[in-house]
Parts: structure tokens; C-alpha cells; sequence
């Protein structure tokens, strides 16, 4: 049977250990034979058309950024059964398919579970995790059922990025700079995006760093032998506005993808002596940013920050099949 919707933090001993080591009476509706999100329109203020829904929220409003735009005083945690599927050996800190694959019956579900499964309770309950990813196709379907199933297991908090859109690097900065016990990032890195191509999800851990290999083979032994998926039965979540969504313990912070990191690259680099060197009128350059994640960033950074022309961008917004190109450079 499948699921129709899915749709202050303690410090991490886990964490410590492997870096020293390594440096209600509603009932869920089941149908068949449609799978598991293939068939899901995910709008923030109504509920999965065969789930009942108990938490109540209210629908967004024009608040500013940091008010709260939702709220609920119950949580209910519904467990949805499941079988083992082939073919989720993880490897590189995450699993990388065909997004019609992710698409299938529970495939998605079951290893954001399995990754729950495999991870020490104080590494995630109650603590805070970051979500983002590169902006390819399934990926705003993908956060809805990974906040859902992050709430199922008692997180406190995601901290989820404007339109799911916040690049790797970014990740990591937010993770540190918000002292996350980690973070998902919805990617397959520079493989091509769309409906018909790559879909991936990896996960961070505390320090930045991708999660070990002694996690990830965990996640894939859980693959095999998992039974149920733990869900909190809740709304989804309005991605394109800024603010707070909360849900009784649990909240959603939908935050902007630039700011953490930005204040990072502002303590990396000189960004005077960079706006010294791109303003002199003898200097040009291009940006290329090729419909992918780093369109986010360029103006924010370029032209906004650093003063150079809205003309040296190129490609500047992030498309989830990239323009039907290739988000990577250095093609050979």
C-alpha cells in the first residue's frame, strides 16, 4: 500500500565521535495503482487530497520575513507502512537516481527514513536541520516530503530555503552559521535535470561535512529492511515566502539562500579589493551562471554587492531543467 501525501540545538556526540574517529482517530487514505507523489500537486494552503488533515493552519499572510505566517497547536505523527525497495545503495554522502525513480511508490520516503533510522536520536530530535538544494525538477515536491517526514521523527525545526533553492556550499554555511545538527541538499550535482533526468538527495552532517561512510552504509542496510515511514500529518509549506510555519513542536523557517553565505564570503575575501578591480573601466568580465543554482547568487553578489553591470550575468535564473543545458563548466 502507499502513502498518497508525504508530502537550540543539542550538540551532536555522534558528530564528535566519527570526527575523532576519522577527523487521533484520522485515518491515512491508501490507493492504488497510482504511485507514491507521481500524482501530487503540492500548494501550501490546502491539504493532500486523500489525507486527512488535523493541524490546523492559517493561511498565509503579508507578513514581514520574520513573523510567523502559520501556526498549530497539535502535531499528529501518523505511521505509514512500507517495504523494502532495491537499488538505494548509498554512496558519496547520498543517493542518486533518474527523478522518475524518486517518483515511484515510497523510493524518496523510504530513505529519508532509513537516513532517521540509521542517525542517534540526540543528532536530530529536537534540534534543527537545513534544507535546500540546486533547483532542479522535483525538488519543491521533494521538501515537502522530507519536511513531513523530518517532523514524523521529532525534529524541532527545518530551515528550509526560499523556492528550496540554496546551493552546496551554502548548505554548509548555513549549517555552521545557524549551529544546525545538519542538513539535507536536493541535488545530483552537475548531471542534467528534468523530468526525464537526474534527481539526487545527500545528506551534512553538524561541521559542514558530508555524512560518512559508516552513516551512509547504515542508510542503505535500513533500505533493506524498513517496514514503516514516520510522517507528521501537516500542511504544506508556502516555499515562497520568507518566514516561520509552525506546527505545535514543530516549526518551519523558510529563510533567504544568500544571506549566511554571503556574510561567509565577506570573511573569506576581500570584497573591497574585489569592487576596486570591478569597477576600473579597463576591466570586464561574464558571468555565466547556465540556468543553475548559481543564479541565485550572481546578482545578489555581483552586482549588488560588488557594483558590477546587470549586463555581465548571463543565464542568471535557475530553471529546473537549467535551460535544457548542462550545469557544468568544464564539459570534455
Amino acid at each position: 500500500m502507499a502513502l498518497n501525501s508525504i508530502a537550540s540545538r543539542p550538540t551532536s556526540s555522534f558528530l564528535s565521535r566519527k570526527l575523532s574517529n576519522s577527523a487521533a482517530n484520522e485515518s491515512l487514505s491508501f490507493f492504488n495503482p497510482v504511485p507514491l507523489f507521481s500524482n501530487i500537486s503540492f500548494k501550501s494552503a490546502s491539504p493532500s487530497p486523500l489525507l486527512s488533515v488535523s493541524v490546523k493552519a492559517s493561511s498565509p499572510s503579508s507578513t514581514s520575513p520574520s513573523d510567523t505566517v502559520a501556526h498549530s497547536q497539535q502535531l499528529k505523527i501518523k505511521s505509514v507502512p512500507t517495504q523494502p525497495i532495491e537499488g538505494q545503495k548509498t554512496g558519496t554522502s547520498g543517493l542518486r537516481k533518474k527523478v522518475k525513480e524518486f517518483m515511484q511508490e515510497n523510493s524518496l520516503a523510504n530513505w529519508i527514513q532509513a537516513l532517521f533510522d540509521s542517525l542517534p536520536p540526540e543528532d536530530y530530535k529536537n534540534g534543527a536541520l537545513v534544507l535546500g538544494g540546486d533547483g532542479r525538477y522535483f525538488n519543491k515536491e521533494a521538501a515537502q516530503i522530507i519536511i513531513k517526514i523530518a517532523a514524523g521523527n521529532g525534529v524541532g525545526k527545518i530551515l528550509v530555503s526560499k523556492d528550496g533553492i540554496l546551493s552546496t556550499p551554502a548548505v554548509s554555511a548555513v549549517i555552521r552559521r545557524r549551529e544546525a545538527n545538519g542538513g539535507f541538499i536536493m541535488s545530483a550535482s552537475h548531471n542534467p535535470g528534468g523530468p526525464e533526468y537526474d534527481w539526487g538527495i545527500k545528506f551534512n552532517y553538524s561541521s559542514g561535512q558530508p555524512a560518512p561512510e559508516s552513516i551512509t552504509d547504515k542508510i542503505y542496510g535500513n533500505t533493506l529492511s524498513i517496514s514503516e515511514i514516520k510522517v507528521a500529518d501537516i500542511l504544506d509549506i508556502n516555499l515562497s515566502q520568507l518566514g516561520a510555519t509552525n506546527c505545535g513542536p514543530f516549526s518551519v523557517e523558510v529563510i533567504d539562500p544568500v544571506a549566511d553565505y554571503l556574510e561567509l564570503l565577506e570573511q573569506v575575501f576581500d570584497f573591497s579589493l574585489v569592487r576596486s578591480l570591478i569597477l576600473r573601466p579597463d576591466f570586464r568580465f561574464t558571468f555565466d551562471a547556465m540556468h543553475a543554482v548559481t543564479g541565485a547568487y550572481a546578482k545578489p553578489i555581483f552586482v549588488d554587492k560588488l557594483g558590477a553591470s546587470i549586463d555581465s550575468i548571463l543565464n542568471g535564473v535557475p530553471l529546473e531543467d537549467f535551460g535544457h543545458g548542462h550545469p557544468d563548466p568544464n564539459l570534455t
